[in-house]
């Protein structure tokens, strides 16, 4: 039986028409699942016994099953969650002055096997579908009303497990969803993918405008990527990637967001700097810097606070617009590059 939330909304309307029933009917239905977030057809108290049973012989109404719930002293909460075929995944919400961001995940595993990233070590499982991407965003919007948040959930980053552009169809289903107002109604504004850039799906993504751009570079040249990211940089050469970026079409007041992780003796050296510096200084972007997150799987150290400060004022004083992002959930886990959902520990 198919989960209803693997549909698209064409698709689910014209399974609907198929039924007899009118487009009014199929809107109806999709504003239960998405925006009233119910469990169960049974729950739809505005449709006929009738149509509740027959979406009920037709359809499973399936989120992914939560775990294990873990909660770090500084609020970001993580999620061990379930898959139907009994994969886990990792989700997480991350506190900000006035809302939550959810870091969510698109594939169980990841293929690329960068070496600083704990998912990276695991291998590919397999894609997730678009109802198991929203699944997770499902999970956290009853969790903060079950818990009666005073922060809403705001920001929604595929920033978790796997590479988001290795699973594009189900992806942009699940962007679509996110983005539609008869759905969670997210804005572009609010809704960011993470590539490491794959060649030729980021030109499909950029035209369909359905969310922000971040790209993890992580180094400012093509031999040092091919060292610490073999397979990401086996796809498109770092010149070439930035080349890339800069012809894409972008919203007037859009810029597109390079992800940086400082590795403590790797890539943080002002040389470094200096070098990314002159890559990016002919594109629209802006610069995350993010330090190293360490787990027990990777050997990489991260860097000493002073040559965190010295990179980042070396950018800021070459007119670059530059973001030191403050790791949140480190001591459960939760950090960037830290997801894997190898024996989570209760």
């Amino acid at each position: 039986m198919n989960n209803v939330l693997d549909l698209s909304f064409a698709e689910f309307t014209s399974s609907i028409e198929e039924l007899g029933e009118s487009s009014f009917r199929a809107d109806q239905i999709w504003r239960w699942l998405w925006q009233k977030r119910c469990l169960d057809f049974s729950e739809m108290t505005n449709l006929s016994k009738g149509l509740r049973e027959k979406l009920g012989s037709l359809y499973a109404l399936q989120r992914p099953k939560v775990q294990v719930v873990k909660k770090s002293r500084d609020g970001t909460i993580k999620f061990l969650l379930r898959l139907v075929d009994q994969e886990l995944i990792e989700t997480v919400l991350i506190p900000e002055k006035d809302h939550y961001t959810q870091c969510i995940s698109s594939q169980v595993g990841c293929a690329l096997g960068c070496t600083f990233c704990s998912t990276g070590q695991m291998g590919f499982k397999r894609n997730m579908t678009p109802g198991e991407i929203l699944g997770q965003v499902l999970v956290g919007l009853s969790y903060l009303e079950n818990e009666e948040s005073s922060l809403p959930l705001r920001n929604v980053v595929f920033m978790g497990m796997g590479e988001p552009l290795l699973n594009w169809p189900r992806v942009r289903q699940s962007l679509e969803v996110l983005r539609d107002p008869r759905g969670l109604n997210f804005s572009y504004r609010r809704v960011t993918v993470s590539t490491v850039g794959i060649p030729d799906k980021l030109k499909e993504f950029a035209a369909s405008g359905l969310a922000s751009l971040a790209v993890s570079l992580h180094a400012p040249d093509q031999k040092l990527r091919s060292r610490i990211m073999p397979r990401a940089a086996a796809l498109v050469s770092v010149d070439e990637l930035v080349r890339m970026l800069g012809s894409l079409p972008l919203r007037p007041r859009q810029r597109i967001t390079i992800e940086y992780i400082l590795i403590g003796g790797v890539n943080d050296e002002i040389k470094q700097a200096r070098d990314l510096n002159r890559l990016l200084s002919h594109l629209k972007g802006k610069i995350n810097l993010i330090a190293l997150n360490p787990s027990p799987e990777i050997g990489y150290l991260q860097p000493d606070q002073k040559r965190i400060l010295a990179f980042e004022r070396y950018l800021w004083d070459k007119g670059q617009t530059v973001h030191l992002r403050k790791s949140k959930g480190c001591d459960i886990q939760a950090a960037c590059g830290q997801l894997r959902n190898a024996k989570v520990q209760q």
